[in-house]
């Protein structure tokens, strides 16, 4: 079957050694808050006011996407610029190769140039993906849902001011859908400050030299709360990046008013049930001609200029936009206070993780 291989690809991913099991974090005296019929419910809540609220902050209106495109034409996004597409052959266009969607980042600004967006509107879908390469944990699963949006945006608004606007009101929206929650659930108690703080990745390697990327994340979330790291992708001081990010999407090398590089990021919150930074969305205004020519050439990539997506916005044929995506099952997990994204969404996971979930009060689904 042409399907054998995409589960042959996620059987792989079964054979999980003891050491991987270690990465389960097993909050001391766990108990769900909610039992399984609550949390089906709680789901289906967060999901329908988070969208119409997200929807209504930034004028977007709801597309139908793909879960798998063409290979070859540019339009699949490799995030971090190392993972691998699940792929199949179609056998009525010839055994042509489809790639199961990653994210769905540069097939939206297409949608926004074929829709004919105005600036100040845009789009948003239901994306659901596969991502065979993720290690599975409390929070990473091979099974990948969010909300994908992206809004047509002009000259101007290319600044650091415009997207932090924009964090705002998403996180606005977050907040709004946390207080829903615990109005129908009065077990489930908010903890997200009113306020998200905005530092830039530079800046947090300047706060904290000693520490790793990831443990200046928790430092800094555990301080503030919710957290917008800025400048994802970039080389920092230390000649590193705080993380990965694919060179033909976010802006990350455009240098911003504040003097540092970068017109994206991520969204983080401390969250006490783990505790740890929990990642929420990535999101950024997206390349321009002359940023994805500069972000190609830095990283070596310039072969795909020849690709169809980058074409047409080197053609002047796509319009500016910004855009990102967030995490439905994770923020269902992070408003229902779950421990483990399996207690939120059916996906494959290892027996001996299963086992060891249960026994620390988590049942995955």
């Amino acid at each position: 079957m042409q399907y054998d291989n995409i589960f042959v690809s996620l059987q792989r991913l079964l054979n999980i050694n003891a050491k991987k099991m270690s990465k389960i974090i097993k909050p001391i005296g766990y108990q769900a808050l909610l039992d399984m019929r609550q949390t089906e419910m709680g789901i289906k809540l967060i999901k329908e006011f988070f969208q119409q609220n997200l929807a209504t902050e930034l004028r977007l209106r709801r597309v139908t996407a793909p879960l798998f495109v063409l290979k070859g034409l540019g339009i699949n996004d490799d995030l971090n610029g190392v993972e691998r597409p699940v792929t199949f052959p179609i056998k009525d266009l010839g055994d042509a190769q489809a790639e199961v969607v990653h994210s769905l980042a540069k097939w939206k600004r297409l949608t926004l140039a074929e829709y004919e967006i105005e600036p100040g509107y845009g789009v948003y879908t239901d994306m659901n993906a596969i991502r065979a390469d993720e290690e599975l944990d409390n929070l990473h699963s091979l099974y990948v849902d969010q909300w994908d949006w992206e809004a047509v945006i002009e000259k101007k608004d290319r600044t650091l001011a415009f997207l932090r606007n924009v964090v705002r009101r998403i996180y606005a929206a977050i907040l709004r859908t946390e207080y829903l929650t615990c109005e129908h659930y009065p077990q489930i108690k908010p903890f997200l400050p009113k306020e998200i703080h905005f530092i830039h990745a530079q800046e947090l390697l300047d706060m904290y030299p000693d520490k790793t990327p990831k443990e200046r994340e928790d430092a800094i979330c555990e301080k503030y709360g919710a957290v917008f790291i800025e400048g994802i992708g970039c080389k920092l001081s230390d000649g590193k990046k705080h993380d990965g990010r694919a060179p033909d999407y976010d802006d990350w090398s455009t240098v911003a008013e504040n003097g540092l590089p970068g017109l994206n990021g991520d969204i983080l919150i401390w969250y006490p049930v783990l505790g740890r930074s929990f990642e929420l969305s990535s999101m950024g205004i997206r390349v321009d001609k002359e940023s994805l020519l500069r972000q190609l050439k830095l990283e070596g990539k310039e072969d795909r200029e020849k690709l169809y997506f980058h074409k047409q916005l080197l053609g002047g044929k796509l319009p500016l936009s910004i855009g990102g995506g967030i995490g439905q099952s994770r923020l269902c997990m992070v408003l229902l206070h779950k421990a483990h994204i399996g207690e939120i969404q059916a996906s494959i996971w290892p027996e001996e993780m299963r086992e060891e979930c249960e026994k620390a009060g988590m049942s995955l689904i």
